[in-house]
């Protein structure tokens, strides 16, 4: 049976900023345990991301013992961020969010930062935000991600745009929460379940790229040439958009680790 190999794990405390390379990480009924959980918002309590403001890819976000900080350019140590009582409703791409603000402090110097005002919002538990019903009929729930617990990309099909392109992509363009290898480039539009003893990822929803996949993860800078995304256009443009990577639910609470294998049930198997 074919297999699939995680190389690299991700997660984002924040949404659109600089995300978080882990050696495992354990799963929750969200996805990624603390992954988006927190997201910035305008005056209006709409979500903020790279597309707008490339350079927050340049602010950093780590979770240590649940305490959430943040390092702004400029800034000279971290700076804590606790959830508020404040409550607001927040957007995130058609879905309104019950939220809780963070203390006065953190956004107010994001503010500053950015020349642009905004807030920090935090998705409680006590939040439902449920997934797209199209792709999983089942009752589930995901974070301020954009619209899936998981994105998982695969080795090969970077490798593949990579040669393309004629330069080295890097994989964090695509923001993805899993990087796989194993088969070859552009299977996942085949994949539909990866599992492993009692655990299983299923496959629902190929991942429409946007504008984001421009910013270099390092510097913040969208690329004048609009690659990679020029060059997937040219030959991953489908109804459904511009493809690269592939959404996915979780079937409950597990670990993931680096090194994990997965073995691959494929569309024409079922």
């Amino acid at each position: 049976m074919a297999q699939l190999t995680v190389e690299q794990l991700f997660y984002y405390p924040v949404k659109s900023l600089h995300g978080v390379e882990v050696d495992a990480v354990t799963l929750d009924d969200f996805g990624p345990a603390g992954d988006r959980r927190w997201m910035l918002v305008d005056e209006e309590g709409r979500f903020i991301t790279q597309r707008e403001q490339p350079q927050l890819a340049l602010v950093h976000s780590a979770l240590q013992h649940g305490v959430l900080t943040l390092s702004i350019p400029g800034q000279e140590t971290p700076i804590p961020v606790t959830a508020s009582e404040r409550e607001r409703r927040v957007l995130v791409w058609r879905d309104w969010v019950k939220a809780q603000l963070a203390e006065p402090g953190p956004a107010e110097l994001l503010s500053d930062w950015l020349g642009v005002r905004v807030e920090l919002a935090y998705m409680p538990e006590s939040s439902v935000r449920p997934v797209d019903r199209n792709y999983v009929p089942e009752d589930r729930r995901v974070s301020f991600a954009d619209g899936f617990p998981f994105l998982i990309t695969h080795t090969a099909s970077l490798a593949a745009l990579s040669q393309r392109i004629g330069e080295s992509v890097d994989m964090r363009r695509f923001r993805p929460n899993i990087v796989v290898s194993g088969g070859d480039a552009f299977d996942e539009d085949r994949w539909v379940r990866l599992h492993r003893d009692d655990f299983t990822l299923d496959l629902v929803k190929p991942c429409s790229r946007c504008l984001m996949t421009t910013v270099h993860p390092d510097d913040g800078v969208r690329s004048d040439n609009l690659q990679p995304l020029r060059e997937l256009g040219r030959f991953r443009r489908t109804p459904d958009g511009v493809l690269f990577g592939v959404n996915a639910v979780h079937s409950g609470p597990a670990t993931l680790r680096v090194g994990d294998t997965f073995d691959i049930a494929f569309r024409e198997d079922l």
